[in-house]
Formats: C-alpha cells, sequence, structure tokens
C-alpha cells in the first residue's frame, strides 16, 4: 500500500476508533480533535478575543472548537509516556500543518492507566537509573519525524500541592536532576524541538528550574472561576491580577513565558472580561508571549464544593 494510501487509512481509522471509543483512553495523545463536530454545538463568547497585538494565542482542543479558527497557532496535546500510540502523532501533525500551527506536546511521565503506575519514589529512582531513558526517546524519535515545529513540556506543575502528579512530590533537586535527564535524552533524539519547564506558578517554583541550558520558554497555569474568587477573595478577580504573582517569579529567569494552560468560567461579565484580556499584551508582563486555552471540562477535581470547572468555550444548544 502507498505511504499516501497507508496514512490515509490510518485516519480514517483513528476517527472511527475515536468516535466509537474502542481506542483504550492511554493509547492516544490526548487533543487530537476526531470527526467534524455536531450542528448541536453552539459558540459562547467565552472564546478569548484576539487582535492584532495580541500575544501568540493557543489551544489544546480536543473537542475541534477552535478546528477554523484562524487566531489559533499552537495546537497542544498531552500524551504518557507509557501506553501509547506515538504513531498517532502523525495525525496531529498533519492537523497543525493543515492549519499553520506549532505544536506544543505535554508529556506527563506515567501510563494514564491507574492501576500501571508507580510509585511517586519508583518513578523517580527509575529516571534517575536510566529505566525511562527509552520511553523519552522513543517520544522524541518520533517528534523529530514531524513537520511542525515541536516544544516538549515535560513533567508539568512539579510545584503543585493538590495531589494530581506524583512528580509534585519530589525534593526540588530530585526534579531537577530527572528534567536534565529527560531533555538531554530527547536533544539526542530530536535536534530542533524547544523545551518548556511549566511550573503550576506556587511561590516554591523557584526551587524547581533546571537551568537556563534545558529552559527555552516557561510556562505558567493560569485558571479563573469566579465563585472560587468569591469564596477566598471576596470579589472577581482578573486575569492580570491571578498572572502577576506568577510571573514575578519567573521573570528573573529571563526566559519567553507562556500561559501553557489558560481556562476561566463563571457569569457573563467574569467570562466576557477575561476573554477581552486574557490574550491582550501588557506592559508589565513583557516576556509573555504566547496564551494557550485548556478547552475541555477540568480533569482533576478543584477543592470542594468546586468539583470539576467547565473551561470549554462552546455550550450544548437546546432544541
Amino acid at each position: 500500500m502507498s505511504n499516501r494510501k497507508t496514512k490515509a487509512a490510518m485516519v480514517a481509522l483513528f476517527a472511527t476508533l475515536a468516535t466509537t471509543g474502542t481506542i483504550f483512553a492511554a493509547s492516544i495523545p490526548r487533543g487530537i480533535p476526531a470527526g467534524e463536530g455536531t450542528h448541536a454545538r453552539q459558540i459562547t463568547d467565552k472564546r478569548p478575543k484576539i487582535g492584532p497585538d495580541s500575544a501568540t494565542f493557543g489551544a489544546y482542543d480536543p473537542h475541534g472548537d477552535f478546528r477554523d479558527d484562524p487566531n489559533s497557532k499552537i495546537e497542544h496535546l498531552f500524551l504518557p509516556w507509557e501506553d501509547v500510540d506515538l504513531a498517532t502523532l502523525s495525525l496531529a501533525d498533519d492537523y497543525a500543518q493543515k492549519r499553520g500551527r506549532k505544536l506544543l506536546i505535554t508529556v506527563e511521565p506515567w501510563s494514564w492507566a491507574v492501576d500501571r503506575r508507580s510509585t511517586s519514589e519508583e518513578l523517580l529512582q527509575g529516571i534517575l537509573a536510566g529505566k525511562y531513558d527509552r520511553n523519552m526517546a522513543a517520544v522524541c524519535d518520533t517528534a523529530a519525524t514531524l513537520k511542525s515545529d515541536v516544544t516538549i513540556r515535560w513533567a508539568q506543575e512539579m510545584d503543585e500541592t493538590d495531589n494530581q502528579f506524583i512528580w509534585s512530590h519530589w525534593q526540588p533537586s530530585s526534579y531537577i536532576a530527572a528534567y536534565r535527564r529527560m531533555v538531554n535524552v530527547c536533544r539526542k533524539h530530536d535536534k530542533s524541538a524547544k523545551y518548556m519547564w511549566s511550573p503550576k506558578g506556587e511561590p516554591s517554583l523557584v526551587k524547581f528550574y533546571p537551568g537556563d541550558d534545558v529552559v527555552d520558554v516557561i510556562g505558567l497555569s493560569v485558571f479563573g472561576l469566579q465563585q472560587y474568587d468569591k469564596d477566598h477573595f471576596g470579589a472577581d478577580r482578573t486575569f492580570a491580577q491571578l498572572l502577576t504573582p506568577k510571573y514575578r517569579l519567573v521573570q528573573g529567569f529571563k526566559k519567553p513565558v507562556a500561559v501553557a494552560e489558560l481556562g476561566y468560567e463563571g457569569d457573563a461579565t467574569y467570562v466576557s472580561n477575561w476573554a477581552a484580556n486574557a490574550a491582550k499584551r501588557y506592559p508589565e508582563f513583557p516576556n509573555l508571549t504566547a496564551v494557550v486555552y485548556f478547552n475541555d471540562k477540568e480533569l482533576y477535581p478543584w477543592p470542594k464544593p468546586y468539583g470539576l470547572p467547565n473551561w470549554r468555550v462552546v455550550k450544548e444548544a437546546s432544541f
């Protein structure tokens, strides 16, 4: 079978399996849109407003809501480094190429199959002993074959305290050693990729900085939930208010800064304010170059009673 026919067959098979739920969640990157959507979807005003002087905009967009949006210049994917079919990255590459987008690939160093995860210490010791070099090498070998510009974001939010990620339990020196090892492994297989170090934005993040030689861009996470703001701060907070303390912590590293995960949810006024301001350029954030929207429902629960906020920019229309 020709390469063109093989690729077409892969795309058709992937779309069929994805829409029927046949593919296990851990076997494909998370974020490749499947199908052409449904007429029942209605775009809301949650979509960030992009102007000629906005920061570069992109999205993690598993539902394809930004499929035809010319403002989106970054396609964000998540993948585990175990139990994943890396060949499917070619689908994301084709999708990004057709739309003139770059790829941001978040590599999570575990399996998404929860019954197969190592403990925090087992994962760390395995990485430092070289047990997972082949996992990172496989990811980067595949990334090197892609046509799109690739930025690799490894083991994000290492400074978080809500127990979402087992690597967030490592001491800063251990995380730094693991991060540096993985970047150095990757560089042997992909000479062109850039690397994003991506803390959540907690005060401890500075202790986890792995060094200028292994960081091309710094990613931060900024999520605005109106009810949380009211309950804990007595008022709505803006994008700039949430970003300011995080940005100040990393500005001394003199690296480009991106909001690697952005989301907001609340009433119409709250959402309108965030949509109008989240992607604009600010004089107080001179190194902020990009914002990447997390266009999905939250995957890990916020503290009670907030549950799983829905950051998605669309809602299902009622008929």
